[in-house]
């Protein structure tokens, strides 16, 4: 999966969606959001729903980055359980949260000049991607989102997409244990027909949004 996502509600809205109480009026939705920047989480904490602001992605460090005096680098997709990084996050639901989108995206044409081609679920304006979080020494606050096998309709454009969830599956989400984060990730993936494909001519780094999206917004 491509390390690009768009949110494009107002936040009474996505509030009103997970169930959010009173969110800080000092919240703003990013227009758009890459990996190393800011982005909105849905957390639960003594049985309240949050929404917060975080980094997108997990200090990330090498060794061969700690011979080279490097500084850490971001990882934001949790492709592989197994790895020791996330064991923790796994098994302990403090570190479970929501990631809310409208939209993600991956590149398509040759290198240079690729495009952004966005992907959406139909009927769905706000959905959840199963995400950890927790304080980082290195970065403060920071998320991560988990991806699984793409279905057909991704496949052209990249072999991972993220675990989107069902409303109903929200709780289980925050809430299962280990066994649960396992079966999310190994499911199959919603069906391609749930997924609306929006092919563009804007370049990857143009920062411009689904077209439909822009109508909307003005």
């Amino acid at each position: 999966m491509s390390r690009l996502y768009t949110l494009r509600l107002a936040i009474p809205e996505i509030a009103a969606h997970f169930g959010v109480e009173a969110p800080l009026p000092t919240l703003a939705v990013p227009s758009e959001t890459v990996e190393g920047n800011p982005g909105l989480v849905v957390i639960e904490k003594d049985g309240r729903r949050l929404l917060k602001s975080m980094n997108w992605g997990f200090p990330r460090m090498t060794q061969e980055m700690r011979l080279r005096g490097d500084p850490p680098g971001r990882i934001g997709l949790v492709a592989d359980l197994t790895n020791p990084m996330w064991e923790g996050l796994v098994r302990d639901a403090r570190y479970r949260c929501l990631i809310p989108l409208t939209h993600f995206a991956n590149p398509d044409g040759d290198p240079g000049k690729k495009t952004r081609t966005w992907f959406s679920v139909d009927k769905e304006p706000l959905v959840a991607w199963a995400g950890f979080c927790r304080n980082t020494p290195e970065f403060g606050p920071v998320y991560a989102g988990m991806t699984m096998t793409a279905n057909a309709r991704i496949l052209p454009y990249n072999d991972r997409m993220p675990v989107l969830l069902d409303g109903h599956e929200h709780e289980q989400w925050l809430h299962g244990g280990a066994e649960d984060v396992i079966r999310f990730q190994y499911r199959p993936p919603f069906h391609a027909e749930r997924i609306v494909v929006e092919h563009s001519d804007d370049l990857w780094r143009s920062g411009k949004l689904p077209a439909g999206m822009q109508l909307a917004l003005l």
